[in-house]
């Protein structure tokens, strides 16, 4: 388990995307792939709440999973 932790302006910076598959009407998790090492997740009807961050091996496996 990583004991990396980040605040709240580490995300500040983050662009954001929904997936395709949400259909447009935004009730999706969004995810952001450019910030180094860390894969944030958040809802996106909650964009101010709570940000979940993957490590990228962790994400990658998780994504592959899915399909």
């Amino acid at each position: 388990m990583s004991n990396d932790v980040r605040t709240a302006a580490t995300f500040e910076t983050a662009i954001w995307r929904t997936s395709s598959h949400s259909g447009g009407q935004g009730d999706c998790v969004e995810v952001a792939n450019n910030i180094p090492g860390l894969i944030p997740v958040r809802d996106s009807k909650r964009p101010a709440g709570p940000v979940i961050g993957f490590d990228p091996h962790a994400w990658q496996a998780f994504v592959a999973h899915l399909g």
